[in-house]
Formats: C-alpha cells, sequence, structure tokens
C-alpha cells in the first residue's frame, strides 16, 4: 500500500515504512478515522434525542411576577398536572392487571375525564379568547413569527395543541368504553392496548403544552403585552 507523507509529499510504502513514519502520520492525517471523544461531552442520537422540556428560549419571569391573568392559568395547570399524574398511574396498572377494572381505576378514570370536560376545555377556551388574539398579534408585530403571506406564531401552536387535546381525548374515552362491550376477548385486548396508546398520547401531550405556556408563552406575553393590558384582558 502506497502512503503519501503530508509533509513531504513523498510516497511511502507501507509494509516498508518505519514505526517513527506511521507515527508521524498519524499525528498529521487530516482525516481522523477513528475519533477519540470526550468522556463527559454531550451527544444526541435518534435513540437518545434532546430532552423536550429543555431549552428555555428567553428570560424567566418568575410566578410572583407574573400578571393575575397568567397567574391563574398556571394554577390550573397545576391541578391538571395531579390529574394528569393519577391518570397515567391508574392507567398504567389497569394494563399490568389485563385491564381489569376495579373500584379505584374506574373513579380515578371517571375523575379524570370528568376535569378534562368541564376544566380543561374550558382552560383552553378562555386562553383562546382572553389572550392568544393581543399575544399572536404582538408576536407578529415583534418579529416572533414565522416567514410567508400568513405567518404563525406560538400561538397557533398551542392552538393546534387544543384541537389535538379534543380528539385524543375523545378518542381514548371512547375506546375504552367500546373494548368492555366487545364479545371476542382477542378483539377487547386490541382496543384496550389502543385506548392504552392514546391515553398515554393524551397525557404526554397536555405535560409538554402545559410546559410551554408556562415557560415559554407567558414569559412572551409578559415581555409583549404590558401590566395594563393585561389586567383589561382578565376583565
Amino acid at each position: 500500500m502506497k502512503i503519501i507523507d503530508p509533509t513531504t509529499g513523498k510516497r511511502i510504502d507501507g509494509r516498508g515504512a518505519s514505526e517513527l513514519d506511521l507515527k508521524k502520520l498519524k499525528h498529521t492525517d487530516p482525516l481522523q478515522r477513528e475519533v477519540e471523544k470526550e468522556i463527559n461531552a454531550s451527544e444526541h442520537s435518534p435513540m437518545d434525542p434532546p430532552d423536550a422540556y429543555g431549552g428555555q428560549v428567553i428570560d424567566a419571569v418568575a410566578y410572583e411576577e407574573m400578571p393575575a391573568l397568567l397567574q391563574r392559568y398556571m394554577d390550573e395547570h397545576r391541578k391538571a398536572e395531579a390529574q394528569i399524574h393519577a391518570f397515567e398511574e391508574a392507567m398504567a396498572r389497569y394494563k399490568e392487571t389485563g385491564y381489569k377494572l376495579d373500584p379505584s381505576i374506574n373513579e380515578t378514570f371517571r375523575a379524570f375525564f370528568t376535569f378534562f370536560d368541564d376544566k380543561v376545555l374550558d382552560h383552553n377556551r378562555r386562553e383562546e379568547r382572553q389572550l392568544f388574539p393581543l399575544l399572536h398579534r404582538r408576536l407578529v408585530e415583534s418579529g416572533e413569527r414565522s416567514t410567508g403571506p400568513a405567518p404563525t406564531t406560538a400561538v397557533d401552536l398551542m392552538e393546534d395543541d387544543h384541537v389535538k387535546f379534543i380528539q385524543l381525548g375523545a378518542l381514548a374515552f371512547n375506546l375504552l368504553g367500546l373494548a368492555a362491550r366487545l364479545p371476542d376477548d382477542r378483539s377487547a385486548m386490541f382496543t384496550y392496548d389502543a385506548a392504552y396508546d392514546a391515553s398515554r398520547e393524551l397525557t404526554e401531550a397536555l405535560r409538554l403544552h402545559i410546559h410551554r405556556e408556562d415557560n415559554i408563552l407567558f414569559p412572551l406575553a409578559c415581555k409583549l403585552i404590558d401590566r395594563a393590558e393585561m389586567d383589561r384582558l382578565a376583565s
């Protein structure tokens, strides 16, 4: 094998090259075929993606410094997180027991879907009516938007999430009800599994949505809407 010495430009016969020549080539070879990595270096891969909940992109705003309207939304988020956690645990137990319904699991399911219908959907509608129209305009004006004739902002993403919640909530609820009525065990188990997957997707989407509102959207609202305007929105 012929090797070119990058210093002299001469061709070296790999079979006759000295150990010193090969060591020299290793240190000067511009193409490192075996790259050494630092032990503590961070790296992402398809099997180890970045955390969806990290990456604060704007300055954080403490809860105490938030306008009353946003504090109210965040208080409602904390109540929603408690319901989400209880529902996730009940759903996990439900699957582990082969989808055997006991009074505790049944009550947790009832409480979650009642809370979802009465509280979560109402919370979303109030955000869309009170906060989102003005915030969307301010985001467009400040350049925090996509390019194109119909610019989109973070508000559009949040509204898309609201629609997704309705779809996933209805899917999970109806699949759970359908599975309990199917006479064929194989079909019932398949439907229960589909209900479990839809429920997991719903709870994860809710949790990520709450994180994005608390840590990105609401701080942006504080930056772009003054306290007097926020008080008017609340009233």
